[in-house]
């Protein structure tokens, strides 16, 4: 007899079983063992909207051996991950082995180290079902919106495409933002910067008021006025302003802030920032330290820092850097009010293992992110940093102009963390008030006030944190939906919405206005989080969302037209009946309702973009092998083509490259017939295969991930297979 610990990944397993020794036996769920049916809604909503769980086929061995294993045990331990998810999992496995004269408690493993673990096990305690409830009601909440909500789209624009509580409301902000860029009207402007000479330095100074009122300056014709005025005139020092600022470290991450800072540091796609920050929680081999559980628990909203982090890090500080970047007191930080405090903030879980310590057992982007949460956790606990900032203000006449210098007089944390924008450094020649400068040059400049920016994956999961839509733990599974769906495409880092994003967008605003918005889908987040406190009824929830959102779908399905597509408010050439806008493999095109009686199709055109510069018709946007381009509508008798910095969103899977010592991840390339999935460090990796990897470690071998065949999951080194339902 033995006492049996259940976690969800054999990589976690491996990591305990090495903390627990020969006492504990640890197997694991592979993630979920039950959920909803995949063939029905599997929601009795005359029954208080009771959910109707199925093992799923894939699982139903898994669920054989935890019972065995369940037999020859004398304690069960369940060990998910410490959150909503993690806790519904584990009601999941007790209910589907409990016995009645077996103990079963669970567990919080908030970091995976020797201490972390045996600590856990001396707090034991029960499933907490609070948290359960307010998973189960978000499961429930997803699971009507998207099985009622999807086939609307279905039945008005294209079968295959999905709507979610969440999902839609992202697609809405990238597609407001974008009806905000095509409204905005740019206006005009000029600046004027004058050069100026003090002794034998220069500095630039920058025109900021006329006559005692903000310098507004409308036209160049204005500009080269002032230009002159100033020119025939005498530059003063007016007066100098010289004070010292601290700059004071942030603390440390939450898993918003981390997908952030991952995505403008280093352009980590959120999907890909969360798989890696799951391994360096699960554990790391360390070659002859063996597996250790490098972070702690990565999904949080939390800053909070246990006090024994904080005087590890203290002393780290003290003995790399000395006194001087130590503070008298340690940093306390505050979460903001509406944050859950369960976890602390992601910090490393030894302060003694540096990035440099461990750089030769993880690839290029652990090494990335494992330093970042390194590095931004000991910059919290260190000394502000301080600048010497001088403002010199500058009289001509009426003119009133400003420059501003920096100087680093202490760099403090930054010393470990530096964010790009804290480069900015110039130091200004010593003047004196009163003093009169030479004059080198004035420029004057015209420019063009900008539309508001479009969403980078940073960008977008900002605002999904500042409006309480979601929680960081989904923002990965958002963002990846949004691409695979076609409703965005990325023009660089930005996300654009397709013509598909903009047509669902616009008709799910329309015909659900009071769900599919910021306000309403914040609120459900709070009631979640209520439920989650024991405050909410989980079914007073979903009554209450369910009768709105009934009356809004009766309606929108009454407005359904019998033929699928848009209208374009045009007739056809061919047969006069209405052309609609449609959507097909591949990408969206013009055809007659009247189809199959009538085949008439054509191309969508695109506004703004140059007719053909060889014959002049009209260019269309195409898809080929390697990404979007621009063609002539005139092929074949015009061949012309034109390039576009439009791409296909290529997935990163989030499995290594298999060929040794590589070191690189497969992701989704675009063959000629259809999609493959091959190393990022091609040309110099050449490895490719059809099947797309998933990221889960095979459960006969642990081989560290699997292939989808079709209706079924591959070991590509043992050829285990696993059925997939559906």
């Amino acid at each position: 007899m033995s006492k049996l610990v259940i976690v969800e990944s054999p990589a976690k397993s491996k990591t305990i079983a090495k903390i627990l020794g020969r006492e504990y036996r640890i197997v694991a769920s592979m993630g979920h063992i039950r959920d909803l049916p995949k063939s029905k809604e599997g929601v009795d909503i005359e029954a208080g909207f009771q959910p109707s769980f199925v093992v799923a086929r894939e699982k139903l061995k898994i669920v054989k051996l935890l019972k065995a294993a369940v037999a020859s045990a004398k304690e069960i331990y369940i060990a998910t991950d410490p959150d909503r998810e993690g806790e519904a999992i584990g009601w999941h496995l007790k209910e589907i082995l409990q016995r009645d004269d077996l103990p079963f408690f669970r567990i919080l493993l908030r970091e995976i180290t020797p201490t972390g673990v045996r600590r856990s096990i001396e707090e034991r305690g029960v499933i907490n079902d609070a948290l359960v409830e307010a998973q189960l009601a978000r499961r429930i909440l997803d699971r009507l919106m998207g099985y009622r909500l999807s086939p609307f789209l279905w039945k008005k624009v294209k079968r295959g495409l999905s709507a979610g509580r969440v999902q839609s409301v992202a697609l809405k902000l990238v597609y407001d933002r974008e009806m905000e860029r095509e409204a905005f009207a740019p206006q005009e402007y000029w600046t004027l910067k004058a050069r100026l000479k003090a002794g034998e330095g220069e500095f630039t100074a920058a025109l900021t008021q006329v006559n005692g009122k903000k310098a507004l300056v409308p036209d160049g014709e204005t500009a080269e006025r002032m230009r002159r005025e100033m020119e025939a005139g005498t530059f003063t020092v007016q007066k100098v302003e010289k004070k010292e600022v601290q700059g004071h470290p942030a603390p440390p991450f939450t898993t918003a802030k981390l997908q952030q800072e991952a995505n403008r540091f280093y352009r980590l796609p959120v999907k890909r920032t969360m798989q890696i920050a799951q391994k360096l929680y699960e554990g790391v081999d360390l070659g002859p330290t063996g597996r250790v559980g490098l972070i702690t628990y990565m999904r949080t909203d939390s800053v909070r820092v246990a006090d024994s982090a904080v005087e590890a890090a203290r002393d780290a500080i003290l003995a790399q850097f000395g006194p001087d970047y130590l503070p008298p007191k340690p940093h306390v930080y505050k979460s903001k009010s509406t944050a859950q405090d369960a976890h602390e903030a992601i910090r490393p879980t030894r302060v003694d293992l540096p990035p440099d310590a461990v750089k030769g057992y993880l690839t290029d982007d652990e090494l990335k992110l494992y330093a970042l949460i390194y590095r931004k956790f000991m910059a919290s606990q260190m000394a502000p940093a301080r600048h010497a900032v001088t403002g010199i203000h500058v009289a001509n006449g009426g003119y009133l102009l400003k420059a501003a210098g920096r100087t680093l007089l202490f760099p403090g944390y930054l010393a470990l963390y530096k964010p790009p924008e804290d480069d900015r450094e110039e130091t200004l020649p010593p003047v004196g008030e009163g003093e009169t400068l030479g004059l080198a040059g004035i420029e004057t400049k015209q420019n063009f006030t900008e539309p508001p920016p479009r969403f980078t994956e940073a960008t977008l999961v900002k605002i999904l944190e500042e409006k309480g839509i979601g929680r960081p733990s989904t923002y990965s599974t958002i963002i990846s939906t949004l691409q695979n769906r076609a409703y965005c495409s990325k023009d660089g880092q930005f996300f654009v919405p397709s013509s598909l994003g903009r047509t669902v967008a616009k008709m799910l605003i329309e015909q659900f206005a009071d769900i599919i918005n910021e306000n309403y889908t914040a609120w459900l987040e709070t009631e979640l989080d209520l439920i989650e406190e024991g405050k909410e009824s989980r079914t007073r929830l979903l009554t209450e969302f369910y009768g709105k959102f009934e009356a809004d779908l009766k309606t929108a399905e009454a407005s359904v037209e019998k033929v699928r597509g848009i209208p374009t408010g045009e007739n056809c050439p061919k047969c006069g009946k209405p052309l609609m806008t449609k959507w097909g493999k591949n990408g969206e095109f013009i055809a007659c309702s009247g189809y199959p009686d009538c085949t008439y199709t054509q191309a969508i055109v695109e506004e703004g973009i140059d007719p053909c510069e060889k014959c002049g018709k009209p260019m269309v946007l195409k898809r080929g092998r390697f990404g979007f381009f621009y063609a002539c509508s005139g092929y074949p008798d015009c061949k012309t083509i034109r390039k576009t910095k439009r791409t296909f969103t290529s997935e990163d899977t989030g499995v290594a490259c298999p060929q040794e010592g590589c070191g690189g991840k497969l992701i989704s390339r675009f063959g000629k017939k259809k999609v493959f999935y091959g190393c990022s460090n091609y040309p110099k990796c050449t490895f490719a295969q059809w099947d797309k990897p998933l990221p889960e470690p095979c459960p006969a071998c642990a081989h560290p991930f699997v292939n989808q065949k079709s209706k079924k999951k591959l070991c590509p080194k043992c050829g285990h297979v696993v059925k997939i339902e559906g």
